[in-house]
């Protein structure tokens, strides 16, 4: 009965994931969004105005784009870093921001060739500083509800993309940048940086999946301690909590827990891809039940991966005492 019941949770977990499924064992053309994509291999920085240092993938980056998508290359090939560069506004979640994040979630989860997502600040200083207030005040009250849907779709979307997602929190994530970065896979801070749902402190409660997604990273009771009062945290403390995986000290550039993060995901990319991407449904179904249907849930995704070339591709590596060559098929 567990296995059937297994199999029937799975079921469930891939419905919505069926294009990734497809792609897992068919290799897919780039999907490219509509906004600014970016090939380089380093960021960069340079001064603007007052905002101090500001971070650019490449001298092709403009000041009006909410998001730049960034595919790495060489021997980074298959990691992509979505970075919020929205510096006047401290990165706050606009209507704009969720459609370019939604554009950019949309092209990688069909692409069978992202491995890692990081997700990042070019603004150093700040991760995401939650909703646009300014931009929520000038909406009217049948607007408010609709806005926080399509963020809390982003977010859960986000949240299940088939591929590993880092977030790198190099300053503030209050709110819902917070949020965005509980909807991650991993979280690596600077110990510098600032966390916390501070919903409360405005009369409202976490909408994007914080009153679910914090008590499942560090616990019901800490949860709520720091629901309640609106509490924030530093990266150091928030390690203490294992609300974050990795704390760094900030380095001169502001970008230490990038550079941390980045680290992640080449230490992925090794890896056979459909393995991690199994591995990965496994967990995310396999703890939200009990033991015996979540060992069924293992045993479907491992049924996933018998048939792939990259299983015989990597025992044909050690038998050959050689590093695999994966291909994600």
């Amino acid at each position: 009965m567990a296995i059937l019941a297994g199999y029937r949770v799975l079921a469930q977990a891939f419905r919505p994931l069926a294009a990734n499924l497809d792609g897992a064992f068919r290799l897919q053309g780039h999907a490219r969004s509509s906004h600014l994509v970016l090939h380089t291999n380093e960021l960069q920085y340079v001064r603007s105005g007052t905002y101090g240092a500001r971070r650019h993938f490449s001298s092709d980056a403009k000041s009006g784009d909410d998001l730049c998508v960034r595919y790495l290359d060489g021997g980074d090939s298959g990691i992509v870093v979505f970075g919020i560069n929205r510096p006047k506004a401290k990165n706050a979640i606009s209507k704009n921001l969720v459609k370019m994040m939604s554009e950019a979630v949309d092209a990688v989860k069909v692409n069978n060739k992202v491995r890692t997502v990081v997700v990042c600040s070019m603004v150093p200083g700040i991760f995401c500083a939650g909703a646009d207030l300014k931009e929520r005040a000038k909406m009217h009250q049948s607007e408010v509800g609709p806005f926080v849907s399509k963020a809390r779709a982003l977010i859960t979307e986000l949240g299940n993309l088939p591929m590993p997602t880092i977030a790198a929190i190099d300053g503030a994530a209050l709110g819902g940048g917070l949020e965005m970065a509980l909807a991650c896979d991993i979280r690596v801070a600077a110990t510098s940086a600032k966390m916390g749902l501070v919903e409360t402190k405005l009369a409202i409660i976490p909408g994007a999946g914080g009153t679910q997604r914090l008590p499942r990273a560090i616990g019901v009771s800490l949860a709520k301690e720091l629901i309640f009062a609106a509490r924030v945290v530093d990266g150091a403390e928030a390690r203490t909590l294992g609300l974050v995986s990795h704390a760094v000290d900030q380095n001169q550039s502001g970008d230490a827990a990038y550079r941390r993060a980045l680290d992640l995901a080449r230490e992925f990319l090794p890896q056979g891809p459909i393995a991690i991407r199994m591995a990965k449904l496994a967990i995310n179904q396999g703890i939200e039940v009990d033991l015996a249907t979540g060992l069924a849930i293992e045993e479907a995704c491992y049924a996933q991966v018998i048939p792939t070339k990259d299983r015989i591709e990597g025992l044909t590596a050690f038998k050959e005492k050689r590093p695999p060559r994966y291909k994600g098929e």
